[in-house]
């Protein structure tokens, strides 16, 4: 016969132990003003690191490429922002925040993407002395990019003199192709070039005094 243990008169200790709680820290504990210091030493760390990285400007930018004698408007700008290592490097551009003039002509070629400056701008109702050249070329001799709003340099093969560009930096106002019949004569491509007056001159002394003229049209990137 199996002999029982009578656990209420037996000698071993069954009592559990009482479970000890998690007290909250008072005010006079050294560890939570420590915890309060690195946090409130974090927060004013990133701040200044944030206020360090965003020191750039917002500047006004070309979006497209855009010759002398090209007018703007807010759908050719785009907002860069930009770090100036002078501050003072501003001045010669101008901010998204300034007020520009309602209407906006180019005095020299600006490429796409480069900052707008002051001293490429002039009022669209300023004396000018840019004139609407029209000039027809062989289709085979102007890329199939080339559009309004594109910037080209104009070649004159067997003309007289060097072999630089007869027309730099130029800006199409139009251009049509022979297959449309509007401003096309005899299958060539007519160009219609934003040239200063002077420049204008020379391109049609230089024509004049080739025998077979043979224009080559190269857009500029």
């Amino acid at each position: 016969m199996a002999l029982g243990v009578d656990t209420r008169t037996s000698g071993a200790d069954t009592s559990v132990p009482a479970a000890t709680r998690a007290t909250t820290p008072g005010w006079r504990d050294p560890r939570l003003w420590i915890g309060l210091l690195i946090v409130a030493l974090s927060v004013v760390a990133g701040s200044r690191l944030l206020a360090s990285a965003d020191d750039t400007v917002a500047v006004w930018a070309v979006a497209a490429d855009a010759g002398a004698g090209a007018e703007l408007t807010d759908a050719d700008l785009v907002v860069h922002r930009v770090r100036f290592a002078d501050g003072d490097d501003l001045s010669a551009y101008y901010a998204a925040d300034d007020e520009l003039p309602a209407t906006l002509r180019l005095v020299r070629a600006v490429g796409a993407g480069e900052l707008l400056p002051r001293a490429a701008v002039g009022a669209a109702d300023a004396p000018s002395d840019v004139v609407e050249l029209p000039v027809g070329v062989d289709p085979a001799q102007v890329p199939p990019s080339v559009r309004a709003g594109s910037v080209v340099d104009v070649y004159l093969l067997g003309g007289k003199g060097d072999a630089g560009p007869v027309l730099e930096e130029v800006t199409v106002v139009s251009a049509s192709s022979p297959e449309s019949g509007f401003g096309s004569v005899g299958g060539q491509l007519q160009l219609v070039l934003a040239v200063p007056q002077e420049a204008a001159a020379d391109f049609l002394a230089a024509v004049g005094a080739s025998d077979q003229p043979t224009l080559t049209v190269v857009r500029r990137s």
